[in-house]
């Protein structure tokens, strides 16, 4: 339960990734505190993580533990910041002892989309024989595996900027993003198609900012009340309720999507092998306030369903394969 002691701090450091997209999430959420409070003073510190320094290697052979905040939330229990935002698909399902998940904020378009080179239409089944598309996604991989075995999937790294980049100058055919980041910054002309749930299901927690902060400063959390949106909160719970018992990151093919329809969430969600010749889906429901439940109920058909069996062979074999992309 939150302290709801009086609200004392009037300066906040946002600690912050320094991707174009990143500090677009970071100053979206200090004018929201700026505009909850005009007397308040916001900056934004920026950071290096893992996640940022390593791009040549696949993410799923980095591992999978804050590969993208660990340096921010050390920033936060080190006293050198007061919140830490974050896309919420980077934010590991348990997070560092002594911090908390103080918001979630609106979702963005949740889906995934395919980009073409610029003057490109179509969608994935309008791919010829042997087109290279790019992700970094062993999630993303697995599906189009799965829809298109002929296709040539290749591992793509970098900020979005970089990845549009490596697309524009020839190097892939297509790649694929996911919508919320190709919205925020105004790319929305770039966006070929749009790939639908329950179908192609997203990244847990994709489309929704996480707040992050210290346990200890209720004053910080207090702010970050109208910030945080009920619903987003509640399908993403299901959905890190799933990933969490499924004991899933980026080092396996995990995917799952909430909505919200009238009091109740519904959860759809997946495992899939590497390469996508079995694909493990399940679907359900329960009250919103019992969204938790409902991801850990997915998870266990998922596992009745021989879901234990797929991701040990997904991880022995990501283990076992070389580093290099």
């Amino acid at each position: 339960m939150v302290d709801l002691s009086p609200v004392d701090a009037t300066t906040l450091r946002i600690a912050s990734r320094g991707s174009e997209l990143a500090l677009w999430q970071s100053r979206a959420v200090r004018d929201a505190l700026r505009a909850a409070d005009p007397s308040l003073t916001v900056d934004i510190d920026v950071m290096k993580t893992t996640g940022d320094v390593i791009q040549d290697v696949p993410l799923a052979k980095i591992g999978d533990k804050g590969l993208f905040t660990k340096e921010l939330d050390a920033a936060l229990l080190e006293g050198r910041a007061d919140l830490a935002v974050h896309s919420l698909k980077d934010v590991p399902t348990r997070l560092p002892e002594g911090l908390v998940l103080a918001a979630v904020t609106e979702r963005e378009d949740p889906r995934d989309v395919l980009i073409l080179p610029p003057g490109g239409s179509g969608d994935l089944d309008s791919l010829p024989p042997g087109a290279r598309v790019g992700t970094s996604s062993l999630r993303r991989r697995a599906q189009l595996q799965a829809l298109r075995p002929d296709l040539a999937v290749l591992d793509l790294r970098g900020n979005l900027n970089t990845r549009l980049a490596k697309l524009d100058r020839g190097d892939y055919d297509a790649i694929i993003l996911a919508a919320a980041g190709v919205l925020r910054l105004g790319w929305a002309d770039r966006i070929a198609a749009y790939l639908d749930a329950p179908a192609w299901l997203p990244a847990v927690g994709q489309g929704a900012l996480a707040v992050v902060a210290r346990a200890d400063r209720a004053d910080v959390v207090a702010r970050l009340r109208a910030l945080h949106d009920p619903r987003s909160a509640a399908c993403t719970a299901a959905e890190r309720a799933l990933l969490r018992s499924l004991e899933g990151g980026c080092q396996v093919p995990i995917g799952a999507l909430g909505r919200v329809e009238g009091d109740r969430v519904v959860l759809h969600g997946l495992v899939a092998e590497l390469d996508g010749g079995r694909i493990l889906r399940v679907e359900e429901s329960g009250p919103v306030d019992e969204a938790e439940s409902v991801g850990r109920r997915a998870a266990d058909a998922l596992l009745a369903n021989g879901a234990g069996e797929v991701l040990a062979g997904i991880r022995a074999a990501v283990a076992s394969s070389p580093a290099a992309p």
